[in-house]
């Protein structure tokens, strides 16, 4: 697989709002949790994230959502929950949205993070230390994006992820090498990215 996937659309269908998940017990605890054993039923929003959720909806500034989409593990269910419950609408879970999987650094300190993205910036293939690929990431997260593009027309499509996940994706559709994704701006917990026309 390339390291960079196909450039982005000439002509979007759907706008998307990226969402990453508010502040979260992992964040709190400077701990790993990508896996969904750990992630799914436990970790959820921190008080700090709660009160992000609830300013982003009080100060909302985006193009009002009509979908909201959302990761499986338990802050995003929690920061997508926040989203559709402001606007009435009932969330819908998609794994492909899932936090990317950091392996044998499950459960470590989150000042692991750094070593494995030194590793990405070489090849967007590697799986040190069982960490999923970032071209496997890019290839999900996409296709997110490319289903909805085919089965949906004018529609503002929350999607609720996680940091790294986000990142990547940003990076394929700016159509930059992958490993290249952690040079983009940094995606803070809560924090709001428009993308499409």
């Amino acid at each position: 697989m390339s390291n960079t996937l196909q450039a982005p659309y000439d002509h979007w269908r759907n706008r998307y709002l990226l969402i990453r998940h508010g502040h979260s017990q992992a964040n709190q605890q400077g701990v790993i949790v990508s896996s969904p054993e750990h992630g799914v039923t436990n970790f959820g929003l921190s008080e700090q994230g709660e009160h992000q959720l609830a300013q982003r909806v009080a100060d909302w500034q985006w193009p009002i959502p009509t979908r909201v989409v959302h990761s499986d593990f338990l802050r995003t269910s929690q920061t997508a929950a926040h989203i559709a419950d402001a606007f009435g609408l009932t969330p819908s879970v998609e794994t492909r949205l899932r936090e990317r999987y950091f392996g044998e650094l499950e459960g470590q300190s989150d000042e692991r993070y750094p070593s494995i993205w030194v590793l990405d910036a070489q090849d967007a293939e590697h799986q040190h230390l069982q960490v999923e690929a970032v071209s496997a990431v890019a290839k999900r997260m996409r296709a997110v994006i490319d289903d909805w593009e085919q089965t949906a027309s004018g529609e503002t499509i929350v999607l609720v992820s996680h940091g790294d996940p986000l990142q990547i994706l940003l990076t394929a559709l700016a159509g930059k090498p992958l490993g290249q994704h952690r040079e983009q701006a940094a995606l803070l917990p809560a924090s709001i990215t428009l993308i499409g026309p």
